[in-house]
């Protein structure tokens, strides 16, 4: 497949490179469009956000009140803090442009007057690439008052993360831009109604934005028909753990997991089993090896096998695996992670991970194995943000699907009366 998000093209992110490569034609586009032309075009593409969620990208911008005599922001999210995750700081070494002409149709779709980049604040070289990319953007005249003479204005301001993965959540990122605590808030009401200082607020990710100027360029129709119809583009895989060839692949979306691990991926050193996959980021639901064929990454297909496609970011993990270890370690970065607003979060992220600790150490007893299901299903679905759910979901799948591996480590063994039962 030819790339688009991240073509082999040296230097692209000078911006003279990427004007010579058609760069910031998408843009000049747009603005000979009406503004629900433009959001109309990404509606009809198909186009998904790449952050999780899958919400369809050209609707949640119709969301936005058309007329408004306040200011409207617009927020591109770039704070990927989650485990296995790694592909936005791609786009932002290699094709920053490409973010930032995204950007700002959408602000011009949207009558977005400014524009804030929120990259996590681990990633300084990147900050420094996209604030370039920004300062050089402004002298071209791409951004700021009366672009290229069109009568629209918008700006656009990097604003850096304090390294809290909390604030991957889009309330919690406007309260963080706001210069308050990342807590996430109560919805409704929604951002497009009531966002940044009470303003109207749509928020992207980074992936989802930075295919916005192909849907503009080259038209719907020809966006719909890659890869899967449901969940149709190029997309970005992050592929980590056991694989000869970590890293991150530009395909269509669609394409097997087998096929990513063993044919772009390199398969896995020594040619050993695949144990399990998280296929979408530690947040996801994990799959067991002997049951991949015919998952492919889409969403749909990811669903339907009992997980989802998240952010791509493939986990590969072969026969060897203390997967014990690997869910302890999770359900670590989570409690440590929660922001402690929610009750159910802030205490049940906690004692799943002791309980895993109990497991790590051999000290587990049988009654935790339930004990397990029994506090992340009072988890899931109990928190005003996703974090408990992504807090409970690897837990929760990795005790149906390799429940024996709990019950090996169980320092108590099988009370007696199970064993009868069981005969």
């Amino acid at each position: 497949m030819e790339k688009y998000l991240l073509p082999d093209i040296r230097d692209l992110h000078r911006i003279d490179v990427y004007e010579a490569h058609g760069g910031y034609k998408a843009f000049r586009k747009a603005l000979q469009m009406k503004t629900e032309d433009v959001t109309e075009e990404v509606k009809k593409s198909g186009l998904k956000g790449r952050g999780g969620a899958c919400f369809p990208t050209g609707l949640k911008w119709t969301f936005m009140p058309k007329q408004s005599d306040k200011p409207k922001y617009l927020c591109v999210n770039g704070d990927e803090s989650e485990p296995g995750t790694f592909k936005d700081r791609q786009i932002f070494e290699f094709n920053p442009h490409l973010m930032i002409e995204g950007t700002l149709i959408a602000a011009y779709a949207m009558g977005g007057s400014i524009s804030y980049i929120y990259v996590r604040g681990e990633y300084g070289k990147w900050i420094k690439m996209i604030e370039k990319a920004l300062h050089d953007a402004y002298a071209k005249g791409y951004i700021g008052q009366n672009i290229l003479g069109s009568g629209f204005s918008t700006e656009i301001i990097v604003h850096r993360g304090a390294g809290a993965y909390i604030c991957g959540e889009e309330s919690a990122l406007m309260n963080s831009i706001e210069g308050d605590r990342g807590y996430p808030r109560v919805k409704p009401p929604f951002p497009a109604q009531n966002g940044l200082w009470g303003r109207a607020t749509t928020i992207n990710n980074v992936e989802t934005i930075s295919n916005v100027p192909l849907i503009i360029d080259r038209g719907w129709e020809w966006y719909s028909k890659i890869g899967a119809p449901k969940y149709p583009g190029p997309i970005l895989v992050g592929v980590s753990g056991h694989v000869n060839k970590p890293g991150v692949y530009e395909l269509p979306t669609g394409v097997p997991l087998l096929e990513i691990i063993h044919k772009y991926a390199g398969g896995v050193p020594g040619n050993k089993a695949i144990k399990a996959v998280f296929p979408g980021g530690s947040s996801t639901m994990v799959l067991r090896g002997d049951q991949l064929e015919g998952v492919c990454m889409d969403a749909e297909s990811l669903k339907a096998a009992g997980s989802s496609v998240g952010t791509a970011g493939l986990i590969v993990m072969d026969e060897d695996t203390d997967l014990i270890k690997v869910i302890a370690r999770i359900a670590k970065f989570y409690y440590h992670e929660s922001c402690g607003q929610c009750t159910p979060c802030r205490e049940g992220t906690g004692w799943l991970w002791k309980i895993l600790n109990r497991f790590e150490n051999g000290e587990g007893r049988w009654e935790d194995i339930d004990l397990l299901l029994d506090v992340a299903n009072n988890v899931e679905g109990n928190t005003i943000c996703a974090l408990g759910d992504a807090a409970a979901w690897p837990v929760q799948s990795m005790v149906r699907r390799f429940r024996d591996e709990f019950e090996r480590r169980a320092k108590i063994p099988r009370p007696k009366v199970l064993e009868a039962v069981a005969v």
